[in-house]
Parts: C-alpha cells; structure tokens; sequence
C-alpha cells in the first residue's frame, strides 16, 4: 500500500490562512515593511516631531539606480522638501480630487498618471487609495499613507512628505494648483512600492490601473476592435471600470513625439467619458463622442470636436453643460468616436473584481486566484515549441460549472477571462530584470480524468491540441483574454516562452458563473518505505563475485563502514561504461548506511551481508531508471526528466519537492549524474521510512523534540 504523509506545510497555505482570517483584505491591508501608519502617526504626533521613513530615505537610492543614480548629472540639484517648505498654505486636496489635479513632471510615467486620472473619476476606488482623513494641518506630524492592491493583497504603504524639488519647483508629478500635494504623494508612495522612482519609467496603464482595484485588464486593438465598441466602452464607464488608451510608435526615435493633430505618439492618454450629442445640423442622428485627457496637463487634439472647434458652436446651451465642455489647455479635450477610433491603435479597460465596488449591481465577477513560479530546470518548462519540458509547467485545474444566463450571439457556454500576471519584475530592474515573454494555453480533461489531480505527462500534451490559448506570447507584466467554453474540467498551463526562465506569477480566473481554479498537486507517497527482505533465491554470477568482495573487506565480523562500502561499489560501478560515472562519494554512501541500517537512529553506521544486498538490488533497479531516462549515454539525466524517473522510483511529490530536489541534486547546466540520482532515492526512502516509523497513529502527522528532529536529520 502507498504511504502518504500529509505534513508539508508552505508559505501558500500560509497566505490562504491569513486571507481567511482577513489579512490582505480591504478593511485589513497588509503593512507595507511593517509599518504601520496609525501607531507611527500618534507616535509622532505626541513627541511633535516629523516623520523620516527610512525604509524610503530622501537619498539618491529612492531616486534611481541608472538615469538618476549616483552618476547621473541630473540628481545633483534635486532637493528633497516637504509641503511647508514649498509654498504657504500646502493642502492634501484642494476642492475635491480631480483629474486635473496630475501634472507630469520629468519621469517617464505617463502610464501611471493616466490611471489616477480614470481614477479620480470614481470617488468610492479614489478614496480607497487615497485614504480621506490626512492633512497638513490637524494631526499633521510628515506622514501620509496610501493603499494598493499588489498581487492578490491589499498592502497599506507609508511614506514621509519629502518630496524631489529643483528649484523650488516638484521634479515628478504635480498639481494644477501649486498647493495641492495628494497626487505628488500618491507618486511617491507607488515609487516606494517598486523600490524608486526610476523603477515606474515606462509602462503600461493597465499596471497602475489593476494596482489601483484589484481589477483585470482587457485590450482591444483598433484595427480588430469589434462592432459593439461604442457600446462596451460606455457599458464600462457605467460600472465603473477604468480606461486608457495610446497611440503605438513603430519608430523608437519618435516615441512621445507630437503629430501635427496634437497627439503624441508612444504615450499613454485616460479615457475620462463617452457620450452622445445631437448637433443642430445632424437631425436625424446624434454624434458620438469620446473625452480624453493628456497626462502632461496640456498638448491636445486641435481637430474637429477640440476644445476651439466649430463643431461645440451648434450645440445648445443645455448640451454644452451637459458634455462639461471649457476651452482650456488643461490636457483634456473631446473628439468624435470615429476619430478615435482613426487615430489610437490600442485600448484597455480595467474590468473591477466583486470586492472593487460593492454596490456594483451590474456586473459580477467570480474569482479564482493562485500563486505559483517557474523553477529553472524543474518547472519553467517554456511555451509548446518545447514538447520535452512544456509539461513540467505549473498546471491548474479550472472547473467551469455553469453556462452563460444570456449567451451573446445565442452560443451556449461559460465566458471567462483568464490573466497571467508576472510578479516583481518592475521592482527588480536595478538587478537587470526585464518582462518575461509570457502566455498559457488551456486543454480539456478528458471524462475518465475528471476528477483525477495528477499533473497531466508529457504524452498528453503530445497528442492533445490545446483547446484554447492566450492570442500570442508577449513581454507585458499581465496577460489576458476572454474565452467561452463548455462547462466541464480544463487544465491551464502558464509559461514563459523560453524554457529555463525562473519568476513568479499570479494565475486569476474571472468568469459571470461559478468557477473553481486550483494548482495540480499530486499526492505525496512513496509505494515502498519499508525495505522488503532480501529474496532467497539463486545467487547469480554478480552476487558471488559481491559476496567475494564483501567477505575480502568486511573481515570477521561481516559488516562494512561507508568507507569500505565505497570501495566495494565503486569497484563493480566502474565496469558499466555505458554509466559514465566517477563513482559514489563517501557522502552518498553514508546515506545508503543510513537507509539500510534496520535500527536506523540508534545504528551501528555499518551494514552486514543481508543489508548490502538489499542496498544493492535497489541500486540496480534504480540504475535501470537512471539509464532508460540517460538515452544519449552521457552519464547524467535532465533535471526536468527527474519528474518521471523519481515516478517510476515509486516516489510521488508535488511541484515544491520537485523544486527543492532540482535545486539540491542539479548542476548549473541543469543536468544530474548518477551518483546525485542514487544520491537523492536514497534520501527520499530513508525519510519516507523515518517518517513512517514516526506516525504510529498513521495519520499523516508526527511531532518531534528537538533532539529527535536533529536526530533524524543528522543522520540521514
């Protein structure tokens, strides 16, 4: 019978416990550093003094690490000031938060002002990230917080109000009225979320916008956008979802560069409303339109429907106001749909989750998340051009339970969005990290497997065909699209597009029915833990010549030190050419005593006939697995073939203990020798047995001293 323990505790279940409990929720964020802005703020207050975070100092480091790093010129003048050494009267907010209120300065995050704007037009998510009760007059002690959702949690990040100035004047994002800070401060704290401020240069509004609501992003491309647009951009305006778009720049040089229309090419604009307007001369039908904002505060689209243009001159009173329409160079302007639609080439609209805005009766979402990685040589298996590792892929099970109320197109189904979102890299660039190329795919289970939560093997995907798949493989931190499928199970397989390429990620399923998503983890056991006696049967040629030796070496008393079970090995090893081995090293040796010896902790460390036999028929029939999986005869094994030879060993692990063994037993070139192979069976076998002998109740759960901890693990 298989024998399976079940205490393997992980810092995921770890995390499930805590959501439970409400750690990372709306109402309980996680404490970014542990900083907790209540506490720190009375603390403050009551030894009147002023707030220096220095987790995020007012140095260099938080600036940058590259363009404004210690050796760029352009940090030398930046002063680091607060509010009330900037002008007289410094408030948070200034007449409400608006979208006029962001400014750029000189970094390169349009994509993230683009998103604040679309944010400001929501006061319940504005408010939630920038929480009301702050100010630089009543308990004002140099500290203020905001909140973002960051992969999966809500985190609450404290900073101090020092803030980059050259020459009496904010270096980054700013306000319209020079007294107003609560989006200069917003800047910050994001910058300290992703280690400095040169870490958020260049992006996509989709990053901020997600960060901002816990939400999930889905692009269309002008040229493939599809009939309904008008109509689904309004719809999710209505519930409140945020939207973006920009203007692709085939030619780096002319990245944010001006078009003679007033747009700027390579950069990121918010889509701030969507409306219709009937026109004097239009009798029969009405205008279409869209209102945008410029992150800059300024350069707008002089066409028709600008701020000065004709067209506002045969609308009445009652529409002008209706539209908000003022001719100002504030960076916001109005253009018909099909102008729009002419001159942007990509837009996102940022879908809210049910926990984003509760009173949303329009739309709802059912949301499954799970958090994984890619292991370099174990579980980063690459895209399906690489058959022979793509199935060592993370997998998850989605379970689609119930179709469509109100199938569009009266196609029957479950409609879902899948997002595959790459973790830390931004923070990571000082390391020299960049975007993974990054997509999944996804394959019905067939009947007979329903139900069955083994990871899906390499024949499968040899000839199976994907069911559906993400539209292309591409270097952004989110991937995602919308699908409908017939309800039943589907394995998703996230990958990056290269094998070999180690990161994390967040796997989330949105769908309008009940869903159910979860990583494919097999069982752990082991088919024999306990040695099975030796057989009696006849001796063959190789156990005379073995028996020979081990009487030449073991002397009287028939047993043998790991140093003499070394020798004897390694003198019948090196006869099999065909295994390309220097032999067994002293320290795999001790660890076959270890295995062998019946008494185990209270060994002798040697090991008698009967013993050695044994240890050497398992020896041979895991050098028979160790050559079938060794085909080209080089004397070492792929690290992503160890999965099915440790099967075929009898061991089943889940994805962490692969991981762990890859990284304990594998060289650089992500290969392992025979020698590691013995190496890792026989500890596996040795601890199944251990903790066998452990659980006399056989519940799958053991409690140690510290004495027998060290005890068992010294030893094996």
């Amino acid at each position: 019978m298989p024998y399976t323990p079940s205490g393997f505790f992980c810092d995921r279940l770890i995390r499930e416990r805590e959501r439970r409990d409400g750690e990372g929720s709306l109402n309980k964020p996680l404490r970014f550093n542990n900083q907790d802005f209540n506490t720190l703020r009375q603390e403050y207050v009551q030894r009147k003094g002023l707030f220096e975070d220095d987790s995020f100092p007012a140095s260099v480091e938080s600036l940058g690490f590259k363009e404004l790093g210690h050796k760029s010129n352009k940090v030398k003048n930046i002063v680091w000031k607060r509010p009330k050494e900037i002008c007289e009267n410094p408030q948070f907010i200034v007449g409400g938060a608006s979208r006029t209120d962001i400014c750029q300065g000189d970094l390169g995050d349009c994509w993230l002002l683009a998103a604040i704007a679309c944010l400001t037009l929501n006061e319940k998510l504005l408010y939630r990230v920038v929480p009301q009760e702050q100010s630089f007059s009543e308990g004002y002690a140099g500290i203020f917080h905001f909140q973002f959702w960051r992969y999966g949690d809500w985190v609450d990040v404290v900073i101090d109000d020092r803030i980059p100035t050259f020459n009496n004047q904010l270096v980054f994002t700013k306000s319209a009225e020079r007294n107003e800070f609560w989006s200069a401060l917003l800047e910050k704290a994001y910058a300290k979320l992703h280690g400095s401020y040169e870490a958020l240069k260049g992006g996509n509004t989709t990053e901020a916008m997600e960060d901002f609501t816990g939400g999930v992003t889905e692009f269309y491309e002008m040229k493939e956008a599809p009939k309904e647009l008008y109509k689904i951009m309004k719809k999710a305006l209505e519930r409140g979802s945020l939207m973006g778009c920009s203007i692709d720049s085939l030619v780096p040089a002319r990245f944010e560069t001006r078009t003679v229309t007033g747009l700027v090419k390579g950069h990121a604009y918010s889509v701030t409303a969507v409306e219709e307007c009937k026109p004097s001369q239009h009798k029969e039908s009405k205008v279409r339109l869209v209102r945008l904002r410029n992150p800059w505060g300024q350069v707008e689209w002089n066409g028709p429907w600008s701020d000065n243009s004709k067209e506002w001159t045969q609308l009445s009173k009652a529409e002008k106001e209706k539209l908000q329409h003022q001719s100002a160079e504030d960076g916001e302007f109005w253009m018909s749909f099909e102008d729009f639609k002419k001159n942007y080439t990509k837009i996102e609209i940022c879908n809210l989750t049910p926990d984003a805005l509760e009173d949303d009766k329009i739309h709802k979402w059912t949301v499954s998340v799970n958090e994984g990685r890619w292991v370099r040589g174990c579980s980063a298996g690459g895209c399906r051009n690489y058959p022979d590792t793509f199935w060592t892929n993370p997998q998850y099970r989605l379970r689609l339970c119930e179709e469509d109320d109100d199938p569009e197109d009266n196609e029957v189904g479950c409609t879902f969005v899948v997002a595959l979102m790459q973790k830390n890299r931004r923070k990571e660039r000082k390391m020299g990290a960049n975007l993974f190329t990054i997509g999944f795919a996804i394959y019905e289970v067939p009947k007979e497997m329903h139900g069955n939560k083994q990871h899906m093997q390499k024949d499968f995907f040899l000839f199976n065909s994907s069911k559906a798949r993400c539209k292309s493989y591409i270097n952004l931190r989110e991937v995602t699209q919308r699908f409908r499928l017939s309800p039943g199970e589907y394995v998703i397989v996230p990958s990056t597009y290269e094998p070999h390429q180690e990161g994390e990620f967040i796997l989330r399923v949105f769908s309008e029915k009940k869903n159910t998503s979860e990583e494919i983890e097999n069982r752990i056991e082991a088919d024999h833990p306990v040695p099975a006696p030796a057989s009696a049967g006849e001796e063959s040629e190789e156990d005379q010549q073995f028996r020979t030796i081990f009487q030449e070496i073991a002397g009287d008393d028939m047993e043998i030190s790991a140093n003499e079970l070394k020798n004897v090995l390694n003198r019948v090893i090196t006869k099999h050419k065909d295994l390309n081995t220097e032999g067994f090293s002293l320290e795999s040796c001790r660890s076959m005593i270890a295995l062998m010896d019946v008494s185990f902790m209270d060994g002798t460390g040697r090991l008698n006939l009967q013993e050695f036999r044994h240890l050497w028929n398992k020896i041979k029939q895991w050098q028979g697995i160790f050559k079938h999986y060794n085909a080209d005869q080089s004397g070492s094994i792929n690290s992503y073939e160890m999965r099915n030879a440790v099967n075929d060993a009898g061991f089943r692990l889940n994805n962490q203990l692969y991981d762990i063994i890859t990284m304990r037993y594998a060289n650089d070139n992500m290969n392992i020798d025979f020698d590691s192979f013995i190496s890792c069976l026989v500890r596996l076998e040795a601890m199944f047995r251990a903790f066998q002998a452990f659980d006399q109740d056989g519940d799958g759960t053991i409690r140690l001293s510290v004495l027998e901890w060290l005890q068992l693990t010294m030893y094996a």
